[in-house]
């Protein structure tokens, strides 16, 4: 292990989203005083002249490249083009100018849906670009996909310390909660949580929910007993949740503290641990199906009501479980199980709403 000197300049791309913010906590805790950070208001990721611009007049030393466009299954299926440009855009500037600039070390964020959609589980490292990808994120599979074959072709032919992590499925404080383009959990926390609102009979709290974390789709409404205009809750309905697929469907789920903590791990190994591999799978190694998380959401939550899985919508790939032998063989072990993190993140939830 070669730990991060206190000093660095770290630049952490995408700090305000879920994982950026995570690691920017980390890296504050640990000591680090130099992170460096910009709103996309200040640096587009996409526009290649400004990155190049930023890396010349910025010292940095290291970077962690969190930042990317990310949804759950409607998102990815609906918007495949934004995808693949937006992420590929984003990766090529910010690992090419990193080249260029000289940063001593890069860490690039992948994702566990890289791996085929019929992968033997768990799903190991080398199981990359072995079989056909699930259609609904593909495209977002292959600009992550690039991302990686991008940091080990800069380090074989440049000699770069470039390296990549591949987290399972995410949620935590500062989770996205739209519900046309969030992952599982946060989808599941707000249904469950307008569900309880309605049942108490909480129109305003409903409005406060809209006003913070945007529109209520129409079936959602119907679902809770919401009038399409969210102006008064419909008499004698009982409000249930409506979650998409069987349920069948098997996830892992990693609190993004967790996976904060890990990026800074990986980012300290010395490059001779990355003589044979370029990344890692960062997960806790169990999985559970979409039926069991959303009965954890449910209590977690405080619904008494009815959870309807609708099986005409589709449940994405069978499983997704990763093999995490590598990291754990150095080290690393996540500490936050999953009552906990659910607990802990919709307390955060609730501190953006009021309760």
């Amino acid at each position: 292990m070669n730990s991060l000197p206190s000093e660095s300049r770290i630049y952490v791309a995408g700090h305000r989203g879920m994982v950026g913010s995570a690691i920017v906590r980390n890296l504050k805790k640990q000591g680090f005083l130099h992170i460096v950070t910009r709103p996309h208001s200040e640096l587009d990721l996409v526009d290649q002249r400004a990155v190049r611009d930023f890396f010349s007049k910025e010292r940095i030393d290291y970077v962690v490249l969190a930042a990317a466009k990310v949804g759950g299954i409607y998102a990815n299926n609906a918007y495949p083009a934004d995808f693949i440009y937006i992420n590929t855009m984003i990766q090529a500037n910010v690992i090419h100018e990193a080249w260029r600039a000289g940063v001593k070390k890069l860490l690039f964020l992948g994702s566990s849906c890289i791996y085929p959609k019929f992968a033997p589980q768990p799903m190991k490292e080398e199981y990359l670009l072995t079989g056909e990808l699930e259609p609904t994120n593909e495209a977002y599979a292959i600009a992550k996909i690039s991302g990686i074959k991008m940091c080990e072709a800069y380090n074989r032919q440049y000699g770069t310390s470039f390296r990549s992590v591949m987290p399972t499925n995410l949620f935590g404080p500062g989770d996205n909660y739209h519900l046309e383009n969030s992952h599982v959990i946060p989808a599941m926390i707000r249904k469950y949580h307008l569900a309880k609102l309605a049942a108490k009979g909480d129109i305003e709290g409903i409005r406060q929910d809209e006003k913070v974390y945007g529109p209520i789709p129409s079936d959602i409404k119907e679902a809770i007993g919401l009038s399409p205009d969210s102006s008064r809750l419909v008499s004698g309905c009982s409000p249930k949740v409506v979650l998409w697929g069987t349920g069948k469907a098997r996830r892992e789920f990693l609190h993004v503290d967790d996976m904060a903590a890990a990026c800074i791990f990986v980012m300290g190994l010395d490059q001779s641990v990355f003589k044979d591999v370029s990344f890692f799978n960062v997960g806790t190694g169990t999985d559970v199906t979409i039926r069991e998380v959303a009965e954890l959401v449910r209590q977690v939550v405080g619904f008494h009501g009815q959870t309807v899985f609708d099986e005409q919508r589709p449940d994405g790939t069978p499983r997704k479980l990763l093999d995490t032998t590598r990291i754990n063989a150095l080290g690393w072990r996540p500490t936050i199980d999953l009552q906990q993190g659910l607990l802990d993140a919709y307390d955060w939830y609730l501190g953006q709403t009021g309760p």
